[in-house]
């Protein structure tokens, strides 16, 4: 009874011992690569999976998630002869684990080295200017050239990026003086563009002063003129009407006489206000007969224009 009990403990004892190394249960998102006698026998898939103990062993697991990798530091060199310190980071996935075990000794040095001389590369052929503007330009030819090679590794690069660009201190300080110049003049030129914008403003604003004046003006002198074209014209119509009424005035019995009566005082006050105002001596007609004369040539005259209002 003792013996057939140690019998089914040992029966038993391989049998767990078996069954541990013919069971292998892969996480999810991981890879294992069976070799049976040496050889490249199969890939287990997440879940379950039966080998032959003794025969088969499980030679590498491969993690099938999106890995990140640090890739060192390094100084790299522009085309104007400028030192770069590079700091950048790769992300990369396995999407073959039998390439990830066989194509490569260690994929991910051979990524990192891959990284790093294709970085220098690109940066030579660029100057210090473009580096900085040309950052996503660089990622890009830096994931094509990695991901072009690590097809024989069974791993795709998916991203590359340039965490830091540091400069030397002097290429700094330049970097920084330019860059206060830059802010200067675009201040200048704003400051004269504002200037430059007001005069324009005030000589529009005096122009269409000017204009409005002027506008003001020759109004005002249109008002004017015909102004004086009215007074004129009242004036003219005024005289013609008491033309007219002297005229029929003279027409009418004793007419003339009161015309002559009107003259003669005309002639005499004008005589007095030579007399009054010269201070010469006065040489007036010996003859009356001649202001009897200017009496009529002045009647002929009221004759005259009376006569015009008949026609």
């Amino acid at each position: 009874m003792t013996n057939t009990l140690i019998f089914f403990a040992i029966l038993l004892a391989l049998v767990v011992f078996f069954a541990r190394m013919a069971i292998k249960i892969v996480p999810q998102q991981n890879a294992w690569i069976v070799e049976r006698l040496g050889k490249y026998s199969g890939t287990l898939s997440p879940g379950f999976n039966i080998i032959i103990p003794f025969f088969d062993r499980v030679a590498y697991k491969h993690s099938l998630k999106e890995i990140p990798l640090d890739v060192p530091s390094q100084v790299c060199i522009t085309c104007d002869n400028t030192q770069l310190q590079v700091d950048s980071i790769l992300y990369f996935q396995v999407t073959d684990p039998m390439r990830a075990s066989y194509g490569s000794s260690n994929y991910v040095m051979a990524i990192s080295q891959l990284a790093q001389t294709t970085l220098r590369s690109v940066i030579g052929r660029l100057e210090l200017d473009k580096t900085f503007e040309e950052r996503n330009m660089i990622n890009e030819q830096v994931v094509d050239a990695i991901d072009e090679a690590a097809l024989n590794w069974g791993v795709k690069v998916l991203r590359y990026e340039i965490k830091d660009l540091t400069p030397p201190a002097e290429i700094l300080r330049a970097m920084q003086a330019q860059i206060t110049a830059e802010r200067e003049k675009r201040a200048v030129i704003a400051t004269s563009e504002g200037k430059r914008q007001e005069e324009i403003n005030l000589a529009e604003g005096e122009k269409q002063a000017a204009i409005a004046k002027s506008e003001g003006e020759k109004q005002a002198l249109i008002n004017s003129a015909q102004g004086q074209a009215s007074a004129i014209l009242v004036v003219a119509q005024a005289t013609a009407r008491a033309l007219t009424q002297v005229a029929e005035a003279i027409q009418q019995p004793g007419g003339e006489k009161a015309v002559q009566l009107k003259v003669a005082e005309k002639a005499v006050d004008a005589y007095s206000q030579v007399a009054a105002q010269s201070k010469t001596t006065l040489v007036v007609p010996s003859n009356m007969t001649e202001v009897s004369a200017l009496i009529s040539s002045a009647m002929a005259m009221v004759r005259g224009g009376s006569t015009q209002p008949a026609r």
